[in-house]
């Protein structure tokens, strides 16, 4: 039996899987409707495409490093919700999608495409496998990864529920030829300061323009509203706006692991006992659900919803 676009598109609308698998599926059941759905049914495609639309804030972030720990890299794999996060199953596969950013150097997008050893197929198949068996939608949501020519890389997970997996996670890539079990533990305090305090940037050089530029036309307003002269004015923009910078510039901020001092000041500290130069070149800092919006909906329309389709 011949199908062409439109049974394709019918296929495709009834069950949201892909237009690739809802092809295929005709292509298996010579182009029977029924047997296309169950077919994309038995794979979990069908399940697992209607699942995608919703969701998914909680799961977990997972860290992994490299051997030599001078290379680590950190994902964001979300669950809809964190009963899901604390299943085993889950837990297993954002450990393994971790290790694999590893070899990946955190690119997300040759991170889906890694086909691993664990499970012997693709990454982004790995989660539509995980989606049907667990019945929850699944997300890849983000990948970073760090990496030193000498030194290490620290990492840190806030709250784990296992080693590397929780809801905050960083990544510290230090610059040393020191001794790296100090280096990684130094970093791991760093790592511990950044999920603290979530710096902006590094330096200010990279603190973003704009929120540069919206502090200083809230700060001069609000001296403006004080009558002070306009020469006056400029200077408490600019000690408020270097106040700013102490706030959200990382090597700037006063280090809460000591308190007193910067975290600039810690890493002079720490290399001077470490008897070898320390450079702080980069960190990555992901907060579990960072900027998703959660669905809300009215209980009252949700009863309405569920009344209807009863």
């Amino acid at each position: 039996m011949s199908f062409g676009t439109a049974e394709i598109k019918e296929l495709r609308e009834s069950t949201g899987a892909g237009m690739m698998d809802c092809k295929k599926a005709l292509s298996e059941t010579n182009g029977n409707m029924e047997e296309a759905v169950d077919w994309l049914r038995t794979k979990g495609l069908a399940s697992a495409a209607k699942k995608s639309g919703r969701i998914a804030a909680e799961g977990l972030v997972a860290v992994s490093s490299a051997d030599d720990n001078k290379a680590a890299a950190i994902v964001e794999v979300n669950s809809e919700t964190d009963f899901v996060a604390r299943n085993e199953q889950f837990q297993n596969v954002a450990e393994a999608i971790a290790k694999y950013a590893v070899k990946t150097a955190g690119v997300l997008e040759d991170l889906q495409e890694y086909k691993c050893d664990t499970f012997g197929k693709p990454v982004k198949d790995v989660i539509t496998d995980t989606i049907a068996t667990i019945g929850e939608n699944i997300n890849l949501r983000r990948a970073s990864g760090l990496s030193v020519s000498n030194g290490a890389v620290a990492s840190y997970v806030h709250a784990p529920v296992k080693p590397g997996l929780g809801k905050i996670g960083v990544l510290v890539a230090l610059e040393s030829t020191g001794d790296q079990d100090k280096l990684l533990q130094f970093g791991k305090q760093v790592a511990m300061h950044i999920a603290a305090t979530n710096p902006e940037a590094m330096t200010r050089e990279g603190v973003q323009a704009d929120s540069i530029e919206r502090e200083r036309s809230v700060f001069r307003e609000q001296a403006l509203a004080s009558g002070k002269p306009e020469n006056i004015v400029e200077k408490m923009v600019e000690g408020r706006i270097s106040k700013f910078y102490k706030e959200v510039v990382l090597l700037e901020q006063e280090y809460v692991i000591e308190g007193k001092i910067s975290v600039q000041e810690a890493v002079d500290n720490f290399a001077k006992e470490l008897g070898a130069d320390v450079k702080v070149v980069d960190f990555v800092r992901f907060g579990l659900g960072e900027g998703i919006e959660k669905k809300e909906e009215d209980f009252a329309e949700e009863v309405k919803k569920a009344a209807g389709a009863a």
